[in-house]
């Protein structure tokens, strides 16, 4: 018989099989709007009753969850809060796209709701149609009831099929540049064409092989418009991927198709040369990059033998903090890590020395809930007062009461001090006075003033001071409360009411006897501390939804967490990874404790976080191993991306070393490439100074690459690439805070030539930029091996009324290499050895 409209197809309230089993929670999910930034989706599959998704307050809503894999579904459970769904639909689908309705109703009561349901699929949604109230919708919790079959997870290969393989061309520019060369596995060897359009490039396989990712890595001269084909036969082609806008650099483009023969078909040039590849790969697989699932693993547990934590009736506190100094005050590129943990709680007589690869930490939701009657202290005594080397160390979400009334952190690169509270002063210098190369404070509240001194630059975010001494070359501040008024060049201040967008990095904290990690909630134009009015914005997260990363962790352990659903919370330590670890899960949390550092052994990219919403990415060290890797972090792929205004990608306290403990590779160190993503203090490093230093020997031509659009850097350090340090190509890109030095170790004027160029800018927007903007933005040089190089500018920029800077410089450290001008051909050139700045206030 007909059914009435407001008939139900499967009745809430009977009784669960025997057999269901829990497979939503902390699983990826999206949906069709939020109400705020509090209520986002992945709040519904959290296991917390207390934090829920709300919509928009519209009537056609949905919020659905991504199982991972196809799953049989038994069991629908929504927990409503009071702005609930009168009729609303529970839907299936195998694709995300194609829905079958296995339970509907239109006389919802809202409440807790069991619906016992029969259905198959890997996506199941709820589908609202009508509100009760005149709010949105709003779910505490919306689970799935079920079992997965054993259907295996599709992988993509990481081996270079076409590595080896017979390639050829419709032209070659010379003899020095055949096809062959594109698939030699030598980033030092390339194929060029003739300077015409169209030309291709095609290589064959073997056997005809399914296809599912092309990567392309592009020497200067790129292709903006082009195809990717592929071929049984070598004469009718099929399209796998076409693009008009073309960027060039590292082109990572995943396909789906098949054939013996791939090729790369160009009809625009990106420059007057011709087309030039560096390498064309191809990879083979079912067509996606998750790695194949293994077994289980355990979420939770506990925090390995390198997290120490105290309460404050811990015996032999200083002996232990102390013993830790010891190991660590000069340990500058050994493998052991800390975190020193302090729970909330009152601690007297503590000075804490913080060496390298140590963080230290309050375990509360807010700083002042652990008191230090005490310091926490970074000198430079192990290195003969100068602390320009005193890298990789935190402190963060303490209140200090220094014992002489000023704390001092006198640090440089990698040092991040977050979310303290000094009641007193803050020096940033060394004991000595010697010089200081730092440094990163936010969400930070001092309640005295702040030394600067020696400190020859320093960015100062979202936070409040009672004051600011002194300047030396470039001293910047955004949203700081009690920030000296702009001053730049004399004195050297570039003062920003406020941080266009800002989302402090998560944290360990413990709720009563538990574990949990706070994830602070995004702000627009903010200023001063997140916490300073009671609870913090944000939520929470129990440490039984993280894969906790210890000694013995390999990367299919944490790629088979991901797959689960989980977060990572990798604690102190080492890890070596044999695979890229991929994040495809929106609003995944990745925190690493005590600089906990990936290093690639085999020349994969070490992270890589998909084009989705939300993901949060900190407090990891990701080290090159000596097989080049094409970028040690990638987020996004090329290509136009989504949108993630709303819920952005952040990442935070990421550091990038090539170098200093072995000759590590890395053609890219960090690749950005997707839109509204904020990048918050990064360092990335090629080595000057430690093991494998040497131009060729730990190589890496770029280090912060941005593709996508609408990107914001703040507090952004980048040091010794063989050529650009920041190459920018996506529209919308604002940098508040650069800090730079040219690679010491270039032989020679030609081996930085850039075309017709001398050198190649250490901050490069690419002419096809219409809006770009930065402020507070130096570089420098100190050409040591030989000091008779000239770069012709440090930052190079298209003139266009949309691109704009602000308050930027250039300076010769000691004579040692010389700057024309400081932005094109705008600015006076340094000279001699006195190592004063040359600036612009504004260009153009």
């Amino acid at each position: 018989m007909a059914l009435l409209s407001g008939a139900v197809l499967a009745l809430p309230g009977t009784a669960a099989h025997a057999a269901d089993t829990l497979i939503s929670q902390g699983k990826t999910v999206t949906s069709s709007s939020v109400e705020n930034g509090g209520t986002s989706a992945a709040l519904a599959v959290d296991g917390n009753t207390g934090t829920r998704w709300s919509s928009a307050a519209t009537d056609q809503q949905w919020i659905q969850v991504d199982l991972g894999q196809s799953a049989t579904i038994s069991k629908v459970v929504l927990q409503w809060e009071s702005a609930y769904g009168k009729a609303y639909q529970i839907q299936t689908s195998a694709d995300g796209a194609n829905w079958t309705t296995i339970y509907s109703t239109t006389t919802s009561a809202g409440g807790t709701e069991n619906l016992t349901v029969s259905g198959t699929g890997r996506y199941v949604r709820m589908n609202g149609i009508t509100r009760a109230t005149g709010y949105g919708y709003s779910l505490w919790e919306f689970q799935v009831f079920g079992s997965f079959g054993t259907t295996p997870t599709p992988t993509c290969g990481t081996t270079n099929a076409a590595q080896g393989k017979p390639a050829t061309s419709s032209s070659t520019e010379n003899g020095g540049t055949p096809a062959s060369a594109a698939v030699d596995g030598n980033t030092g060897t390339r194929w060029a064409s003739a300077a015409a359009d169209p030309q291709w490039l095609q290589v064959d396989l073997g056997s005809s092989q399914q296809l599912c990712q092309v990567v392309l890595n592009w020497e200067a001269a790129y292709g903006k418009a082009y195809q990717i084909q592929a071929s049984d036969n070598g004469t009718t082609w099929n399209t796998l991927y076409s693009t008009t806008t073309g960027a060039g650099g590292n082109e990572t483009l995943n396909v789906s198709g098949s054939g013996r023969y791939v090729r790369v078909y160009g009809t625009q040039r990106g420059t007057g040369y011709g087309y030039s590849l560096w390498e064309f790969a191809v990879r083979t697989g079912s067509g996606t990059t998750t790695p194949p699932t293994g077994p289980p693993v355990t979420p939770g547990g506990d925090l390995g033998p390198n997290v120490l934590v105290f309460d404050p009736s811990t015996p032999n506190i200083q002996a232990k903090v102390d013993e830790v100094f010891a190991k660590q005050e000069s340990n500058q590129f050994g493998t052991e890590r800390y975190a020193l943990m302090f729970k909330p709680g009152t601690y007297s007589n503590i000075n804490a020395q913080i060496g390298f690869y140590t963080s230290i930490a309050g375990l509360g939701l807010n700083p002042d809930d652990t008191t230090f009657n005490g310091d926490v202290t970074v000198d430079a005594g192990w290195f003969n007062g100068n602390a320009t080397q005193n890298f990789w160390r935190s402190a963060e979400n303490l209140h200090l009461k220094p014992v002489s009334g000023t704390d001092r952190w006198a640090v440089s690169q990698a040092a991040p001090f977050r979310r303290m509270h000094v009641e007193g002063g803050l020096n940033l210098a060394p004991a000595s006075y010697g010089w200081a190369s730092g440094g990163y404070i936010a969400d930070s509240k001092i309640d005295g003033q702040v030394g600067n001194y020696s400190q020859q630059q320093w960015y100062t975010r979202d936070s409040s001071i009672g004051g600011f001494s002194n300047g030396v070359w470039n001293q910047t501040f955004s949203g700081v409360q009690g920030a000296p008024a702009q001053g730049f060049p004399d004195p050297p201040y570039t003062t920003l009411d406020t941080t266009p967008t800002s989302q402090e990095k998560p944290f360990l904290y413990l709720d009563g006897n538990d574990y949990k990690v706070f994830v602070p909630a995004k702000r627009t134009n903010a200023r001063g501390v997140s916490w300073g009015n009671g609870t913090p914005q944000g939520s929470s997260l129990s440490l039984n939804q993280f894969y906790v990363v210890k000694a013995g962790s390999t990367a299919a352990n944490i790629n088979q967490a991901l797959a689960q659903g989980l977060n990572l919370l990798f604690t102190p330590g080492v890890y070596h990874v044999d695979q890229t670890i991929n994040i495809t899960r929106p609003d995944t949390v990745v925190l690493g404790l005590g600089l906990a550092t990936v290093i690639p052994d085999n020349g994969v990219t070490a992270i890589k976080v998909a084009d989705v919403d939300g993901v949060k990415v900190s407090g990891l060290l990701l080290d090159a191993g000596t097989v080049n890797s094409p970028a040690l972090l990638q987020v996004g792929e090329a290509g136009p991306g989504a949108g993630h205004a709303a819920d952005p990608i952040v990442i935070q306290d990421v550091f990038v070393r090539v170098g200093g403990v072995t000759a590590g590779k890395a053609t890219n160190g960090m690749v950005i490439n997707s839109n509204n993503t904020i990048v918050d203090h990064t360092w990335i490093w090629r080595a000057d100074h430690g093991a494998g230093v040497g131009w060729e020997s730990n190589r890496s031509d770029y280090g912060f690459v941005v593709g996508g659009n609408d990107v914001l850097a703040t507090g952004l350090f980048v040091e010794h690439f063989n050529k650009y340090d920041v190459w920018w190509k996506g529209n919308g890109g604002k940098t508040i805070f650069f800090q730079n030095e040219k690679a010491y170790d270039a032989p020679n004027q030609a081996a930085i030539q850039n075309g017709s160029v001398r050198g190649y800018a250490a901050y490069k927007v690419e002419n096809s930029v219409t809006t770009h903007e930065g402020w507070g933005l130096g570089s420098y040089c100190y050409f040591n091996v030989d000091p008779t190089i000239i770069m012709d500018h440090g930052f190079e920029v298209p003139v266009t009324s949309g691109v704009k800077l602000h308050d930027i410089l250039v300076n010769s450290l000691g004579g040692n290499g010389q700057f024309a001008h400081v932005v094109n051909n705008t600015g006076a050139p340094t000279s001699g050895t006195g190592t004063v700045p040359s600036n612009v206030v504004s260009f153009p």
